[in-house]
């Protein structure tokens, strides 16, 4: 088997891969180290693959309910991973205040949509972030654009838990800032162990909110219930 000019020889039913050599790249080094050639497919050549995708499920791309099919999954693919095209610097310019407060902030209950990169299935749920200003503060509605940045991206949720908290702490440079994420997955509501009731809850916290037990105890009971 011939892939991207290097000969490939398929595992049979009783070999095993060896997994010793094998290089694993984190999204970002990913994306730099493909060529630009080869980064992404043309429009066409990717509708092709989603039309390829249904006759291999067994369907006819070409019946009338299926016609417009390829370019649909091709254009909500595209919608999904816009995140890929943003950037901290850009989306949150011009938006950083200095102001003389320090005590907490918190955002809760930031709906979000993702894409499991295992899977390609959706997760969902709701973000809440907190941070301790130091003498800058961020627009309310810049933190949700954030939380969808990154989102939009294909992820697994312990990294946009951090990949969030990162952000705030790099360009507000806070006291502290904390995350917590809350989510039910597709992958694993309507394939695999099909538990419908399960849940995933993450959590990233730095600065005051890791060394300060107080500060942590409050975030979590305002995001539980208000501080009520």
């Amino acid at each position: 088997m011939n892939m991207n000019g290097k000969n490939v020889t398929p595992l049979s039913s009783t070999e095993t891969a060896d997994l010793a050599a094998l290089e694993v790249r984190s999204p970002r080094e990913a994306i730099s180290r493909t060529s630009p050639e080869t980064a992404r497919p043309s429009q066409e050549n990717a509708e092709g693959m989603a039309a390829g995708l249904l006759a291999f499920v067994g369907e006819d791309p070409a019946r009338e309910g299926l016609l417009r099919s390829p370019h649909r999954i091709v254009e909500s693919l595209k919608f999904l991973t816009t995140g890929y095209e943003e950037n901290v610097e850009a989306l949150l310019n011009g938006a950083i205040f200095h102001e003389d407060y320090d005590d907490m902030v918190v955002v809760k209950d930031i709906e979000f949509y993702s894409l499991c990169e295992h899977h390609l299935l959706p997760f969902y749920g709701k973000v809440h972030v907190a941070y301790v200003p130091n003498g800058k503060i961020v627009g309310l509605s810049k933190i949700p654009r954030l939380v969808d940045m990154f989102a939009r991206r294909l992820q697994v949720q312990e990294r946009l838990t951090t990949q969030i908290a990162e952000a705030l702490e790099e360009v507000l440079e806070p006291k502290g800032v904390a995350v917590v994420v809350e989510a039910v997955h597709l992958c694993m509501l309507m394939r695999g162990v099909q538990k419908q009731s399960a849940s995933m809850v993450t959590s990233h916290v730095r600065g005051v909110f890791r060394t300060d037990r107080a500060t942590r105890a409050e975030f979590m009971a305002l995001i539980k219930n208000g501080g009520a």
